[in-house]
């Protein structure tokens, strides 16, 4: 081992990757380098032009070999250190993303006979076109009462593994049939990195129904008789355990990232789930959320419960030992540059420019200056449909209450306010549960956001800690590279060592609290009437858009 070695994460983020290196005794970072993808989402046409329907989501897999060719290169470069002290490499995704590959590993799409096929492209996690898989699922799993479903809050996304395969499977069975794995993007990238297909224990867990085994050949041939060897012909391979050795750096990866050849490759993680130990939130009632375009929340809790609408439990899900829960919001961060970019009149953005301050500081501003309820407004923040607790990307947003005299900065705090009150939605179900709630820690882009940060903590009446790093994903995953390279016993370890956090950073203000609650009342009201059944116009809404669009 090198005198003073480092590590190195990587964050495969949703529009770029981002690298770190990590100084392994203490967790100091020293570099970063930052890489966008080239083809971002495709989430209108193919790099071809070929048009594509709504509610798809879609990646180029040689975007994220672009990022172990630049970002890592330029972080190592930037830390200003040796190749050579590097001992470890660890990566982190979004899940669930799913790449359809043949049994060398190489993605459908680069396959002559499948590039201008929508499904040999990756399925990125915001890819929420099989709904009605997913809701065929649900049906059938609570029909037949399926041992598996409460541990998933009693619904399966639309975005995992089996609802994305049956749709591949229904859509493209040409492309099925080609298909020899289909891979999480986050085990896809370690095996280019070690040479190695590992499946991760993590999205398994989470995305991929495995609970002491996956569902039955019996129900999987119920939802569609060609649909029964799934688990076997398509999706099944040896678990590794998180922290685990993946395999040693290839010669090419080497080439690629200019470390070198051997060091160990940690085996596959999701971004949030890395996130809580780089936050120090390893134990019961810590709630980490990691805001960006998405928020996604986990914790950590000795019992297991059954949470309603959660997106998982899986024991040693998130630190060995305890049971991972996890819960989400589809859309946070996307929804205020929606608003941004397509509801602000162009003299917000030359009063921005003027000031040299974002579009996004200048309506902070503005809706700070409010005192809570002045706007009027009460917003959904089903922008991109809901994750948690309904679990039914069919959602839409809602804004109720604008009038004449609405001005952006109103709309933008009642948007911010409601990508708050889902959170509290989410605490509030963990906590009705049996699985109370005593911290949240925030990671992610957003937290520096002070307003944002002290709606959440007045809405949840919680306290709120924040990461003490800028790079937590990145930060996990280095952290996991350093268990897997041995330098520390496990991840409980290294979170001692190398995590950081600031804690009890923004306190819930009493009158802001009580004023919240009546707010809150208000948006449960919402939530339950365009949610829960009793009005189903988004729903026919979302029927009405597809048909006018020609979708089947």
């Amino acid at each position: 081992m090198a005198s003073d070695p480092v590590v190195v994460g990587v964050d495969f983020g949703t529009l770029s990757g981002r690298a770190v290196v990590v100084r392994v005794r203490d967790g100091l970072e020293l570099g970063t380098g930052v890489h966008d993808y080239r083809h971002g989402v495709l989430d209108r046409a193919l790099p071809d032009g070929r048009p594509l329907p709504p509610d798809w989501a879609l990646q180029v897999p040689q975007d994220y070999v672009d990022v172990l060719k630049h970002a890592v290169p330029a972080a190592v470069a930037d830390a200003g250190v040796d190749p050579a002290d590097v001992i470890g490499i660890g990566t982190d995704f979004t899940a669930c993303t799913m790449v359809p590959v043949k049994a060398d590993g190489t993605p459908l799409n680069e396959l002559p006979e499948f590039a201008d096929n929508p499904h040999a492209y990756v399925k990125l996690w915001k890819h929420h076109a099989a709904q009605p898989q997913a809701d065929r699922i649900n049906h059938l799993a609570s029909l037949r009462r399926e041992s598996w479903l409460p541990r998933y809050g009693g619904l399966i996304s639309s975005e995992w593994e089996f609802a994305k395969g049956l749709q591949l499977l229904e859509e493209a069975p040409e492309v099925y049939a080609a298909m020899d794995h289909w891979v999480e993007a986050a085990d896809w990238i370690v095996w280019q990195l070690a040479g190695t297909y590992v499946r991760n224990a993590c999205t398994a867990g989470y995305k991929g129904i495995y609970q002491d085994g996956y569902p039955s050949e019996d129900f999987l041939a119920a939802l569609n008789p060609d649909f029964k060897g799934f688990v076997a012909e398509k999706l099944d391979h040896p678990l590794g355990r998180l922290g685990d050795r993946a395999g040693g750096l290839t010669e090419q990866a080497a080439e690629w990232t200019g470390l070198r050849p051997g060091i160990a490759v940690a085996v596959g993680n999701v971004d949030a789930h890395v996130t809580a130990p780089a936050a120090r939130a390893v134990e019961p009632g810590q709630m980490v959320a990691i805001m960006g375009t998405s928020t996604c929340h986990v914790m950590n809790a000795d019992v297991l419960a059954d949470v309603p609408g959660m997106c998982g439990v899986v024991d040693g899900g998130i630190v060995p030992g305890l049971w991972g829960y996890e819960s989400g919001q589809s859309g946070v961060g996307d929804i205020f540059a929606w608003f941004v970019e397509h509801n602000v009149p162009p003299e917000y953005h030359e009063k921005a420019r003027e000031r040299g301050i974002t579009v996004h500081e200048l309506l902070t501003e503005l809706a700070a200056e409010q005192r809570i309820g002045e706007h009027g407004l009460i917003a959904l923040d089903w922008h991109s449909g809901n994750r948690s607790v309904l679990v039914d990307h069919e959602l839409s947003g809602v804004v109720v209450g604008q009038t004449l005299a609405t001005r952006p900065e109103d709309t933008y705090r009642a948007l911010l306010e409601a990508t708050a009150y889902g959170t509290r939605v989410i605490v509030d179900s963990y906590t009705d549960a049996g699985i109370p709630v005593t911290e949240l820690v925030i990671a992610g882009g957003l937290l520096r956001n002070p307003l944002l940060m002290q709606i959440y903590a007045d809405v949840t009446n919680l306290p709120l800690s924040v990461i003490g790093s800028e790079q937590g994903p990145a930060l996990g995953s280095a952290m996991h590279a350093a268990v897997a390279a041995k330098a520390y016993e496990d991840i409980r370890a290294a979170a001692d060592a190398m995590g950081s956090v600031k804690r009890g950073v923004y306190l819930p203000i009493p009158a802001n609290v009580e004023a919240y609650e009546s707010m809150f009342v208000e948006y449960q009201e919402l939530h339950d009437y365009f949610g829960r059944g009793v009005n189903e116009v988004m729903h026919r809404l979302k029927a009405r858009r597809r048909a006018a669009k020609g979708e089947k």
